[in-house]
């Protein structure tokens, strides 16, 4: 059985919303594990598993993509 190498970005909260969820729910993890990509889309999973959520790979308004 050949084990896929699991691919993790880090992102950065912008707005006060997504500062939020991160202190409080992602436990100020920046990390993100890569779960599916569709569309110029990612969905991520934060390394705690508590929170998932989908973001354009450029990024938005409330998380940048750091490189």
């Amino acid at each position: 059985m050949i084990k896929e190498k699991r691919k993790f970005v880090n992102v950065t909260p912008l707005s006060s919303k997504a500062k939020n969820r991160f202190v409080n729910i992602m436990e100020s993890f920046h990390a993100c594990e890569v779960e599916q990509e569709k569309d110029g889309m990612i969905f991520l999973a934060s390394i705690n598993k508590k929170y998932f959520f989908w973001l354009q790979r450029e990024g938005n308004e409330h998380w940048r993509i750091d490189k």
